[in-house]
């Protein structure tokens, strides 16, 4: 396959022996070696058990090495069909007190542009025949034309956001959001997306449930979700902060983008400000999400990314303020939900990942031993033109 050094963990190489020699067998190893919710791989597994046993070394330095010299292919083209062709657009009105505008097309960052680069798709379920998501896809910059990342549209006048907990990531717990999906979310949820690192790594705090979860860092990049499920994203005591109506807040390193640009002194050579599981001049998978100037969400995600071109990435796609979320071929993942019934419960089988490749499927959400946070999206009561949808509070 083009993308096997992408997609294969280096787990899979000479690392598993040389971590299993220095992590003797246990009960412990067995019984994570079989939770979904630490990989979707043996490999990707014996990795984070290996990192909370006091191996996060180990696996930083098989990880850097193995991405490091496995690159993402220079030039090329994408394999047909992973910048999908146009479907018939709907045609929206500029303004309107119940739903955003539909998004420009984005430029691309690779010339010549592909047909249909960066154009527009509805996704998900409709809202009085209006989409509350779109995406679009595009090469992530002009050296790896082979490569193609994902970005989702989300429309805040429409749709309402959820952080759901795990005993895993954020860890504690029980809280009333957690892993699977229930029926009464089920009926209006429209997306759902991995959420940010594991929190020793992710240099910030956890809110929800009433309840401080790990401290909130003055600074850090921030997704505030308010009582009524409206979001807004930005530097924590700066743009966003406590207050009565803030119900749930994950932290994330540092902002990437401020002001609709890439923040001043983004290097892909820093580790100290924006992560340093892996190096940030290393290509892979990572995801981000940002909030556009009228309050949309926008969700990128691809393979052979470092820090700066996800910042691009973002910035393309309207970002005002953005931050990254989870990287690596495990972690990122975004699925919207189009049940046959305009009504119809979502379920793993009516979800579609944005991009095929995506290492996690949507049934991940629905089940019961998923044990990491994720955010969800699900339609605003009473969102239509009937009824008057706020935007972001």
């Amino acid at each position: 396959r083009r993308r096997g050094v992408l997609r294969r963990h280096p787990f899979r190489s000479a690392g598993v022996a040389v971590v299993v020699a220095l992590v003797p067998g246990s009960i412990s190893l067995g019984q994570a070696l079989l939770n979904p919710s630490l990989g979707p791989s043996v490999p990707a597994r014996l990795a984070e058990w290996t990192r909370d046993h006091g191996g996060s070394s180990i696996v930083d330095g098989i990880e850097n090495y193995w991405y490091s010299h496995h690159p993402p292919p220079v030039g090329g083209r994408p394999a047909l069909g992973e910048i999908p062709l146009a479907t018939p657009t709907i045609s929206l009105p500029a303004t309107s007190p119940w739903h955003l505008p539909a998004p420009a097309a984005l430029t691309p960052l690779a010339a010549p542009a592909l047909p249909d680069e960066g154009v527009w798709h509805p996704a998900g379920r409709l809202v009085s025949g209006v989409p509350a998501i779109y995406e679009a896809f595009l090469r992530p910059d002009p050296v790896h034309t082979s490569l193609v990342a994902g970005v989702a549209w989300m429309d805040t006048k429409l749709l309402r956001a959820r952080l759901y907990s795990g005993s895993y990531i954020p860890g504690g717990g029980p809280y009333h959001y957690t892993a699977p999906v229930g029926p009464d979310v089920a009926t209006s949820l429209d997306a759902a997306f991995n959420a940010g690192f594991r929190m020793n790594q992710a240099n910030g705090g956890y809110y929800t449930d009433d309840e401080t979860v790990l401290p909130l860092r003055a600074g850090a990049a921030s997704f505030v979700i308010y009582a009524d499920g409206s979001v807004d994203i930005g530097a924590w005591d700066r743009d966003v902060s406590m207050n009565s109506q803030v119900a749930s807040v994950r932290q994330n390193l540092d902002l990437l983008v401020d002001s609709g640009r890439p923040v001043a002194g983004l290097q892909a050579n820093d580790d100290s400000r924006w992560g340093y599981t892996l190096g940030n001049q290393v290509y892979v998978w990572r995801s981000g999400i940002g909030i556009t100037a009228n309050g949309a969400l926008v969700y990128v995600g691809g393979p052979g990314l470092n820090i700066t071109t996800l910042a691009d990435l973002l910035v393309r796609a309207g970002a005002d303020r953005a931050m990254e979320l989870d990287i690596n071929t495990a972690w990122v993942n975004f699925a919207t939900f189009a049940p046959a019934a305009p009504g119809g419960a979502a379920t793993a089988s009516s979800g579609k990942d944005l991009l095929a490749d995506m290492n996690g499927q949507p049934d991940r959400y629905f089940a019961s031993n998923w044990e990491r946070d994720f955010f969800t999206m699900s339609l605003a009561p009473g969102a239509g033109p009937g009824a008057a949808a706020s935007g972001p509070g």
